[in-house]
């Protein structure tokens, strides 16, 4: 990386990974982030089947390169086929829970079917992991509903300072936590 953080994206998808449906919930997240950050970042993008060895090797992998952040779409509701959440626990050294309730929580703001999605979060080598759905309207609520507090998390768990765009997300951190503006900053040496 140089100097941006690495955030790591996932579309899980049987058709998508065979070239037969066109990815919207990749696109939809780099949009997504692209609105909410202000911090320099790159997007480090895979495709894959809905198959849980392949999403968990993805997760490892984009974690293994520097992803401070990943975000899966896809395979989060009761289909047979849909396996991110197993494959999330897997990859994973602990689970996040609180995410995917608030997500649900939100999402069953706007329809019933919410409470059909499995989504879950958790840390895999030093990186955050949150599934979202993968219709791209739906990615938004979500990310709306739990962005303000992945940054903190981010810095809890050794990842880079993201700042976000108050006028989308205000992050939350406690007060011990916040930077000082850079211009505020006291000058090295």
């Amino acid at each position: 990386m140089t100097g941006s953080a690495r955030i790591g994206i996932i579309t899980v998808s049987d058709r998508a990974s065979r070239g037969e449906y066109a990815d919207l919930g990749g696109p939809a997240i780099e949009a997504y982030l692209a609105r909410v950050l202000t911090t320099p970042w790159e997007p480090d993008r895979t495709v894959v089947a809905d198959d849980a060895p392949l999403i968990e090797d993805a997760i490892r992998t984009l974690a293994a390169r520097g992803a401070c952040l990943v975000l899966t779409t896809g395979g989060t509701g009761p289909a047979p086929r849909d396996v991110t959440p197993e494959a999330t626990a897997a990859a994973c050294t602990s689970l996040l829970p609180g995410f995917g309730e608030a997500m649900r929580n939100a999402s069953f703001q706007v329809v019933p079917t919410a409470i059909l999605s499995r989504q879950t979060a958790g840390i895999c080598h030093g990186a955050l992991v949150i599934n979202l759905p993968g219709q791209p309207k739906a990615i938004a609520e979500c990310l709306d509903a739990v962005f303000a507090a992945v940054p903190y998390c981010v810095d809890l768990i050794g990842g880079p300072y993201l700042e976000t765009d108050p006028a989308h997300i205000r992050a939350f951190r406690p007060a011990s936590a916040l930077r000082p503006p850079a211009d505020d900053r006291p000058a090295a040496g």
